[in-house]
């Protein structure tokens, strides 16, 4: 798949009513959007431009205890479908209104280590939850604003599911982390239907290429939508 297949019909800053910027970044777990984030922060703050960084589950302090109930302690485990969703609907609620609103109504360029798409997915498409509920639980949490751009790194479950392995050598691997095979498969088919439903939002990025290249496939985009000064990036 070429970085440059997918077209965008994002508006710039200087042409939307809407002030400050959106980006959330998504994939599977071992698809190398910490990387990616990262390099687009210091991107940004090279050229001037100071982003938001937040996560989810997280970005809050209410956000961070629910993040530790989610993904690492013992009680999270016996969590239902259903809790968990209301859980990480419970984190967005108050992240967006603790954080993101008030950073886009300054003006600010904020980036989130996965938003609403990661439910839409995840708890939807991966856990069976039927997509109305998540649709209507994700609008309520999330309120009226979605990124202006998504950035999806998209690769094969299999290749995911390896550099997540040599990954949990170094680190115990979360709640979600643990989950089979089939599991990361569904999640790849359900961000790609995202894809296909919402093509002028997500960008579906290769996340085999190499860390520069999607780096700069990343710029470029952000670049064509006037977020960067003249010549900086």
């Amino acid at each position: 798949r070429g970085l440059g297949s997918s077209k965008l019909s994002i508006p710039s800053m200087s042409e939307t009513s809407q002030t400050g910027f959106f980006i959330s970044f998504e994939g599977s777990e071992g698809c190398g959007k910490s990387t990616q984030i990262r390099q687009l922060v210091a991107s940004l703050s090279a050229a001037g431009l100071e982003p938001v960084l937040v996560r989810e589950p997280g970005g809050t302090p209410v956000g961070e205890s629910i993040r530790q109930l989610l993904q690492h302690s013992d009680e999270g485990r016996s969590l239902t479908p259903e809790a968990e969703l209301l859980l990480f609907a419970a984190s967005r609620a108050q992240l967006v209104r603790e954080v993101i609103q008030p950073a886009l109504l300054a003006g600010r360029i904020v980036i989130s280590d996965r938003f609403l798409d990661s439910t839409t997915v995840y708890q939807g498409v991966a856990r069976k939850i039927p997509a109305g509920c998540v649709e209507s639980i994700n609008r309520f949490a999330a309120g009226d604003r979605l990124p202006d751009v998504t950035f999806l790194l998209d690769m094969d479950s299999t290749e995911a599911m390896n550099r997540l392995r040599g990954r949990e050598a170094a680190a115990r691997p979360d709640r979600m982390e643990e989950e089979p095979l089939a599991f990361y498969e569904a999640v790849r088919r359900g961000y790609l239907a995202c894809a296909a439903r919402e093509p002028g939002r997500i960008r579906v990025l290769d996340a085999t290429l190499p860390a520069e290249e999607i780096a700069d496939a990343i710029r470029q985009t952000l670049a064509s939508h006037a977020i960067y000064p003249r010549n900086s990036a």
